[in-house]
């Protein structure tokens, strides 16, 4: 399986991780309600929803939901965004099971102001996900 469109290059990813250092911001955009997404439930097991802020200081559940194209920002920290610099400079790194919405939040992060954004895939993508997200 090839990587989904939008996915960052692994060298790439490291060099935004490297240059983000503890400001990096990482959106985990999957839905604990397996219900309504049976397919997060795969790479929950592999990455758990509820310790998406285990691995990084700075990491947060914001649900991409599918049908209103749309997120909850008020779930990401005020205080991770001002210390990054703001909206437009702040790195942000999304990620869902392998990146399909992972780049739809990049894509609505983007047009809600954040201007430092990359999608990262997910725990599906172990070469991407080793870069940021075992940490």
């Amino acid at each position: 399986m090839g990587r989904k469109p939008g996915v960052m290059d692994p060298s790439d990813l490291q060099t935004f991780v490297t240059n983000a250092g503890a400001g990096l911001i990482v959106v985990d955009v999957r839905n604990p309600d397996f219900a309504v997404e049976p397919g997060d439930g795969k790479s929950n097991e592999k990455a758990p929803i509820a310790d998406c802020g285990g691995a990084r200081a700075r990491a947060v559940n914001v649900i991409y939901d599918r049908g209103s194209s749309s997120m909850d920002l008020s779930s990401i920290p005020q205080a991770w965004i001002e210390a990054g610099g703001g909206k437009a400079t702040v790195p942000v790194i999304t990620h869902c099971g392998g990146g399909g919405r992972g780049q739809k939040a990049k894509e609505f992060l983007e047009a809600n102001g954040f201007g430092n954004v990359v999608n990262g895939g997910g725990p599906e993508d172990d070469e991407c996900w080793q870069v940021f997200g075992s940490k």
